[in-house]
């Protein structure tokens, strides 16, 4: 492992100014579950500044906000979001994709922040988040923004963080009436990411109604999470039967970018999609 300078600062003003200060050469930590196991050991040369956010306050809560969802906090671990009693009620599928991470000795040291600013395709918390028009605030010496989270990765493990900016939390707006979301994902072990995976999530006021606002988002079968807005459009204010729903994942695998990678071929990542899309779709309308 290369030798690296390690930071605890203990306020939000600091961890921007020693990010700003290595710009290029510092990396934050919350759980370490990515970082020190993937780049660390890799020996990373460009990586010689650890900086640390468990010292820093307010950043592991999840919390609800009057008019506006729920906030949680980048220093959540999955675990908290996995057993929340809130969620479950509230949003069940993050508390559904936070216990499809890993082994729960994982999910008691693993972050949210973390989960998503690794920019991992095949990232768990993505897809379901997405599909809910998640938020991230972000904040850096400038002060603090909001971008939706769909907007956040621009490449595998490339986000919109300018330099010097850090996710302090991230903000889920109200579930509207009627409104399901499920996901799901395909492993060879629970201990290894999803060789691919499907978040969807769409409201019918009630059995019969067309469905509106319907999201599909597809994980690791394109170099960012990928909206799969082609089955979207098909879906959108109709009645979803079986029929539908076969053209709908038919489009998904068509319109999907997968690679061949030591986990899985292109060819299978492809026909898996289109299997756990029609597998997801099924689990909402027959809800």
């Amino acid at each position: 492992m290369k030798a690296f300078e390690y930071f605890r600062p203990k306020e939000v003003e600091e961890v921007s100014k020693i990010l700003l200060e290595h710009a290029g050469k510092a990396k934050l930590i919350g759980g370490g579950t990515d970082l020190l196991v993937g780049l660390l050991k890799k020996g990373e040369r460009s990586l010689e500044y650890i900086v640390s956010l468990r010292d820093v306050p307010g950043l592991r809560f999840i919390r609800e906000v009057k008019d506006q969802g729920f906030a949680i906090g980048a220093m959540t671990t999955l675990r908290e979001i996995e057993r929340s009693e809130l969620l479950k009620e509230k949003y069940p599928v993050l508390s559904q994709a936070a216990g499809k991470v890993g082994y729960i000795q994982i999910r008691n040291v693993a972050t949210l922040g973390g989960n998503l600013c690794n920019a991992s395709p095949a990232a768990d918390m993505v897809p379901p988040l997405v599909c809910l028009d998640a938020k991230v605030r972000l904040v850096g010496s400038d002060g603090e923004r909001v971008i939706s989270l769909e907007s956040f990765f621009v490449g595998p493990g490339e986000t919109a963080l300018k330099t010097g900016e850090w996710v302090k939390e991230i903000i889920v707006p109200p579930m509207e009436k009627g409104r399901k979301a499920t996901y799901t994902k395909l492993e060879r072990s629970a201990m290894d990411i999803a060789i691919a995976s499907v978040g969807v999530a769409m409201t019918r006021n009630n059995g019969r109604s067309g469905c509106r606002n319907v999201r599909i988002v597809l994980g690791a079968v394109a170099p960012i999470p990928l909206r799969a807005k082609g089955a979207e459009i098909l879906l959108e204010g109709r009645v979803v039967d079986s029929h539908l729903i076969e053209e709908a994942a038919r489009l998904v695998s068509r319109d999907c970018h997968p690679i061949t990678d030591v986990r899985s071929s292109e060819s299978y990542r492809r026909k898996m999609i289109r299997v756990l899309t029609v597998r997801a779709l099924k689990e909402i309308t027959e809800a």
